[in-house]
Parts: structure tokens; sequence; C-alpha cells
């Protein structure tokens, strides 16, 4: 699967927003209102119907880290559901491993929880799981390998108070789906009827 490797905080700076794609969200605000680029610190001209959507969709894509082909296959997804499209879209997109590792606070940031899961660090079920896009199901179960539990940055992660979304269920390395996420669940400033309407043209 093709992999963003470029800097991270040019992403935020695209859209003019911190995304929390870097733990220092310190150095991410003092730059994150100037676009990237030799003409960045250049006004900005007012975005179309078509931009303000595909900007976005964009954001969307940047915060989960996926690419555009899986961004569409879960829209389509969502849009053969009978409820609200919108709505189900940011379920599935909270439902991949990576993210749920990522909720759970044993990471930093997402592209973090996606490598501890690439690299056997995650048990899904009592076995070991390296595919971060899987949609996880109600009673499924985590555990945190011990090897990464040692790492400095885990450990912190595990120490720090990281709060908890209700549909989900904790105990330092283990974890439990309660229940599947719904949309009041999502605390980041998305507008998903902006992607449907996109994806809709």
């Amino acid at each position: 699967m093709s992999r963003y490797t470029a800097s991270r905080n040019k992403l935020a700076r695209q859209i003019g927003e911190d995304l929390s794609l870097k733990t220092n969200a310190l150095k991410v605000g003092k730059r994150v209102n100037i676009r990237p680029g030799q003409h960045g610190a250049k006004r900005r001209r007012k975005l179309s119907d078509f931009g303000t959507q595909l900007r976005e969709k964009q954001k969307i894509r940047y915060i989960y880290g996926i690419t555009e082909k899986q961004l569409r296959k879960l829209y389509e997804q969502a849009a053969s559901s009978q409820l609200a499209t919108g709505s189900t879209l940011i379920s599935l997109l909270e439902r991949r491993l990576d993210n749920v590792v990522f909720r759970l606070g044993w990471a930093p940031t997402r592209a973090a929880a996606r490598q501890l899961v690439s690299h056997h660090h995650v048990l899904l079920n009592g076995k070991h799981h390296n595919v971060s896009s899987y949609l996880v199901q109600t009673n499924d179960t985590f555990v945190l390998g011990t090897t990464a539990s040692k790492i400095p940055a885990i450990k912190d992660m595990l120490e720090s108070d990281a709060v908890q979304p209700e549909w989900l269920e904790k105990k330092q390395v283990a974890a439990k789906v309660t229940r599947l996420p719904v949309r009041s669940d999502v605390v980041e400033p998305v507008a998903e009827q902006l992607v449907v309407e996109y994806y809709s043209r």
C-alpha cells in the first residue's frame, strides 16, 4: 500500500488546521495558518463549493491516514447502507484497527498506531494481527504485546490519563469493543456531509 512519507506539518498547513498528525501541537500551531510553498504566506483566495468539499475530503484522509482508494471504498460501503451515509462513513473510519489502537491511548498518533499493528504488537481476539484497515466488530478484544509496552513512548502513553471513548472498554494493555461507534463519539471537527456531496457529484 502507498504510504505518505513527507512532512505531516505540510498537510496540516494545507488544510489550515491542526490535524493531530504530530505530537508537538505547539510547533504545528506556529505555522498552521501559513500554507506550504513559496507563496504560502499570501492571503488565501475564497474557496468554491467544490473546493470546500475537496478540502474536507482531504482533511478526513489526512486525519485517518488513508489513501483515496480506501476512502472511496468506505464511502461506497456507507452509501449502500440504509443508515445516513455520512454518519456511517465516520463510523467505518473509527472502526479501523489502527484508529482503535490510537483511541485506546496506546499510541501518540494514528501513524504510530499503524506501525504497532503492522509490526504484530497488537493481538486481536488472541491472535497476532497486522492489517491496520481491519474493521473491528462488537466484542472484539485487543491486547498490547509485552515488547510494545516497554517502548518508552508507548510506556508514557500507558501511564497518562488519555480520554477513553465510550464504545471501548480498556484495562491497561487489554481492551474490548462494547458497541460500534456513532457520530457523537468523534471529537474531530469534520463535516462528513461535504464528503458525501463530493463523492455524489
